[in-house]
């Protein structure tokens, strides 16, 4: 595991202490984002951490986010998810690519904790096949960006004033920044997937996009995009990780106070077994997402694909098995609606699905590795 400096350990410490302290009692009992977690983190100062300081944020690294997202998600995957998304998927894009106006006009509300942006991507025929994104953005003959297409699958719409949305420009691939209550922005449908959080479907009809909410275009768009792409699923790797280490921490409760046959079940050598496992595949996913974000952080990028995709394939597929164990060692306890191994069990599910499926991750690991081989140690 990578060493944390004193100001790290500092960090992690008062963010368990205070997610210990105020959220708690509501942890698994939101419906929605935690408006009331998210505030408190604003004012604290730990919202944003990664986001440069004149825009609000904390001015810290991304291993700095990757650390407050676990922090809080061992008490409450809700606002883990939350942080996740506003600190390493769509602000974290326009940070990384959008013009000043932008940057000034739509990260301070976030960091603020009163606001948040959506990413858009997928379309009802295109979801890994970005090639096959029929959202386009032409210029009209006065110079005017008109952006027509639909998007499917987005979280958090209800919450966002605008949403990062990935278009086709005539040259090629790039995203543009739109606001979801402009002219020509039409929903669709508002539902719900396995974990009850709701998603949208939404049209855009010749809406205008000013020139300076354009993030990406031309023949780096696609690298760009590619390259925020790969914070989302090292962000994705993170809250995975997060929600791992509830399971295992509300499993290690449970053995020591549940009895059976006069003593602690985890006192049973099977159950010593399920533990053990659970605590090497949760630190064995954490070093690969720590070593990612270090690496980046080093090299003064984002993660490159290697990197990024052995992190969120292993965490996506470890959360769910550690989830599944932690879930059986409650027994019909955990299996009961309203339980919190019960909701943690259809949240982990997800992971495998959003930011990438896992069959892309290994088209991306197997690609990059018969590309470059193995990476250096360091």
């Amino acid at each position: 595991m990578i060493s944390l400096s004193p100001e790290q350990e500092m960090l992690v410490s008062s963010l368990e202490d205070l997610a210990e302290r105020e959220f708690t009692d509501k942890a698994f009992e939101w419906d929605g984002p935690p408006w009331e977690n998210v505030e408190l983190l604003a004012e604290q100062g730990f919202l944003g951490i990664n986001i440069a300081e004149e825009y609000g944020g904390g001015g810290m690294t991304e291993f700095d986010a990757v650390l407050t997202i676990e922090a809080v998600g061992r008490v409450c995957p809700d606002t883990a998810e939350f942080l996740y998304n506003q600190q390493m998927v769509a602000p974290r894009a326009i940070e990384m690519f959008g013009t000043e106006a932008a940057k000034e006009r739509y990260l301070p509300p976030v960091m603020d904790g009163g606001d948040a942006i959506a990413i858009a991507i997928s379309e009802p025929e295109a979801g890994s096949d970005v090639g096959s994104m029929r959202t386009r953005v032409e210029e009209d003959d006065d110079g005017t960006l008109v952006l027509n297409g639909e998007k499917i699958w987005v979280s958090h719409v209800e919450q966002s004033s605008a949403a990062v949305v990935w278009a086709k420009f005539p040259e090629g691939l790039g995203s543009v920044i739109v606001e979801l209550d402009a002219e020509g922005v039409e929903i669709e449908q508002h539902y719900a997937n396995m974990a009850d959080q709701h998603q949208t479907h939404f049209r855009m009809n010749d809406v205008v996009v000013p020139d300076e909410n354009v993030l990406t275009r031309g023949k780096d768009g696609f690298k760009n995009q590619l390259q925020a792409l790969n914070w989302e699923r090292l962000g994705s790797a993170t809250v995975a990780n997060a929600w791992a280490r509830c399971a295992l921490d509300k499993a290690l409760e449970y053995v020591e106070t549940r009895e059976q046959f006069d003593q602690p079940i985890g006192d049973f050598q099977g159950v010593e077994w399920m533990l053990a496992d659970m605590t090497k595949e949760v630190e064995a996913s954490r070093a690969l997402t720590h070593r990612a974000a270090v690496r980046a952080h080093n090299r003064g990028e984002a993660p490159d694909r290697l990197d990024s995709s052995l992190a969120k394939l292993y965490a996506s597929q470890m959360v769910e098995d550690v989830v599944s164990t932690s879930l059986q060692l409650h027994g019909a306890n955990g299996y009961q609606q309203g339980h919190p191994l019960e909701y943690l069990y259809r949240l982990a599910r997800g992971r495998r699905l959003a930011a990438g499926t896992d069959e892309i991750q290994k088209n991306q690991i197997a690609a990059a590795v018969k590309r470059n081989g193995l990476p250096d140690l360091a």
